[in-house]
């Protein structure tokens, strides 16, 4: 049963990949699947708030890594045109109010690594035209841009197209994203970085030894620039060993941030992979490949966004102030994104 807490609070969700399992569908479905499969989630989660990252399969890299983001970006125009009176797009904070106070979920356009503009950097300027306001610059493995976190050993910073891309977001006043970026990446951003960064999906590395987590010290240094650190949900990331993962797992990890970035700098980022695996995997979708998804990759019984309440709950179980789980569940990303998009 959802909580007052929950249903009168700003949820907020840094990462679900839904557009990946929207646009496998046919252009003429988009809007209408999204109704149908997705908005009853977030509805029933109380999602208010919902990042949407842009990721690019590797069966679209490298040529067709641009086509696809750009493809994605449209397909999320046109789920917000066809879902007009439920969601809005949103470019800025005062948009991201507007949307919240007609009753519409806000939706604020993500990119998760850069393949389809690698260092071609004055493509980032065109992908803020078209609503980009949120955006990584590495995936698991190597770009031109900076290695990912399954690269740690490099012991790589950005490159210098690297540090170009990080001064155009600046400028334009696109959130740049450590998620997902190798440890010498992050402790170079968090050096150069003139503006607050945020991590838009990561646990915590002091918990669960796991290269996409971030440690105590990067949590600080994301902290100190101003910005925020939303906690992923993936069981992988939250415990280790041949026992499932549970709802107390991601608890642990959200008061670990909590208790290292301070409550100001906490949030929520789900990244319900396997929900969108399960939308892309045959019969459902005509010439997609089936992934043979691992069903351990999600906490059991936070599998979706419709679960969101039970974090809200248990969280409250602990003792957690009604203030500060308001915090953590949107209320810090919904600040953050209202003073950054200005």
């Amino acid at each position: 049963m959802t909580t007052p807490l929950h249903r009168r609070a700003v949820v907020a969700d840094a990462h679900n990949d839904l557009l990946m399992a929207v646009s496998a569908r046919p252009v003429g479905r988009w809007a209408s699947f999204f109704r149908e499969r997705w908005l009853p989630q977030l509805v029933e989660g109380g999602v208010r708030l919902q990042v949407l990252p842009v990721f690019i399969d590797d069966q679209h890299r490298p040529e067709g890594a641009l086509r696809q983001t750009l493809r994605m970006i449209e397909c999320a125009h046109v789920i917000a045109e066809g879902n007009a009176d439920r969601v809005r797009i949103c470019l800025s904070g005062a948009d991201i109010d507007r949307a919240l106070d007609t009753g519409r979920i806000a939706l604020v356009l993500a990119l998760e690594s850069m393949p389809g503009i690698d260092a071609n950097v004055e493509l980032i300027s065109t992908v803020h035209r078209l609503g980009v306001r949120v955006a990584s610059i590495a995936h698991w493995g190597r770009t031109p841009l900076a290695d990912g976190s399954g690269e740690d050993a490099t012991g790589s910073g950005l490159t210098s197209a690297g540090v170009a891309a990080l001064r155009e977001m600046e400028r334009l006043g696109i959130v740049f994203d450590i998620s997902h970026l190798g440890a010498s990446g992050v402790a170079h951003v968090l050096e150069l970085a003139r503006e607050p960064v945020m991590a838009t999906h990561s646990s915590a590395r002091a918990l669960r030894d796991h290269h996409r987590n971030l440690t105590d010290e990067q949590l600080r240094g994301v902290a100190a620039t101003g910005g925020v650190v939303c906690v992923n949900f993936l069981a992988a990331f939250l415990r280790d060993g041949p026992e499932e993962a549970t709802l107390d797992d991601l608890l642990d990890h959200i008061e670990h941030v909590v208790g290292v970035a301070g409550i100001d700098h906490v949030g929520l980022g789900p990244d319900f992979v396997r929900e969108v695996m399960d939308d892309l995997t045959p019969p459902c979708c005509e010439g997609v490949n089936a992934r043979g998804v691992d069903p351990r990759v999600a906490v059991p019984g936070l599998e979706g966004p419709s679960e969101l309440p039970l974090v809200t709950d248990g969280l409250l179980r602990r003792g957690v102030p009604e203030k500060d789980v308001a915090k953590i569940i949107g209320g810090n990303l919904h600040r953050f994104l209202g003073e950054r998009l200005a």
